[in-house]
């Protein structure tokens, strides 16, 4: 598996930050790393290349899965690094499950897509593609054929995705979407498993889960093995993963000038920095 952290590293699906520079979250919390998974399919550009074709695509809901299916596919011909990814993760499934348990593999929208689809056509099973607004279609294994889909009773699915945190799409669309037809979803395999809770709340609706990498102290001593972070790095991600806010908060009572500097920085910084100091949300005085 260290290949596979190798290329999370090499294409920034994960980044850690310099030491006393921890990246702005969207929500205006702060955290010592940040995960692009789908930065895996082989680079940064690539990646966003589809992110956006994806965008472009989704008011025809019946068209989009074969036209994403021949990105993908062409990808996984000719990029290294994302058919390794897909290859391992086919390995995973195979050691795991049953493949002739398996009626349906379902993604996503969107970033589930650069993996499910690929991953459907090698099982040979047939696709659903979900949307955020809960609606489904099937696509035959080759992607040939789509349809509208209301009904599948009965069908055990094998769900996708590029990772999983709080699981908060899996409660808020996926597994409804999936019970919505009639069918199970039974299984999860995600490339990286944040390790946030989101694995046990799954667990809890009888899902079992897989996950090519976890994100915890094994990862950060890894990553520290491979020179790609310092003793300090490891030492503020080891702290963050027991306590993220009390490791934050520190870190702010130690260095007032970052947020100032924030407040100071470009509009999405320091926007994210205003949300932190209007909703207090470390507790600072």
């Amino acid at each position: 598996m260290s290949d596979i952290i190798s290329y999370l590293f090499q294409t920034n699906a994960i980044k850690f930050c310099e030491e006393n520079m921890p990246f702005w979250y969207t929500s205006g919390k702060i955290g010592p790393y940040f995960i692009n998974t789908h930065f895996i399919y082989g680079n940064e550009s690539e990646a966003k290349e589809l992110l956006s074709f994806i965008d472009e695509q989704l008011s025809d809901k019946i068209s989009l899965p074969k036209n994403v299916f021949e990105k993908v596919l062409l990808q996984y011909n000719t990029n290294t690094i994302y058919k390794d990814v897909i290859d391992t993760m086919i390995n995973m499934i195979k050691s795991n499950i049953n493949i002739d348990e398996i009626d349906y593999i379902s993604g996503g929208e969107r970033r589930d897509w650069f993996f499910s689809n690929i991953i459907a056509y090698l099982l040979n099973k047939q696709h659903i593609s979900i949307y955020k607004d809960l609606s489904a279609v099937v696509s035959d294994s080759k992607f040939a054929e789509t349809t509208f889909v209301k009904n599948i009773n009965g069908k055990k699915v094998l769900h996708i995705a590029d990772l999983i945190t709080v699981a908060s799409s899996y409660i808020r669309a996926w597994i409804p979407a999936i019970e919505n037809l009639g069918a199970k979803m039974c299984w999860s395999c995600v490339v990286v498993d944040r390790m946030q809770g989101g694995t046990e709340k799954i667990k809890e609706k009888g899902i079992l889960p897989l996950s090519l990498v976890q994100v915890d102290k094994s990862l950060f001593a890894k990553a520290e093995e491979m020179k790609f972070i310092n003793k300090a790095q490891k030492e503020m991600l080891n702290n963050f993963f027991d306590n993220p806010d009390e490791t934050m908060r520190n870190f702010l009572t130690l260095h007032p000038e970052f947020i100032k500097q924030s407040l100071n920085a470009d509009e999405k910084t320091a926007k994210r920095a205003k949300l932190l100091v209007e909703n207090n949300l470390y507790n600072l005085n």
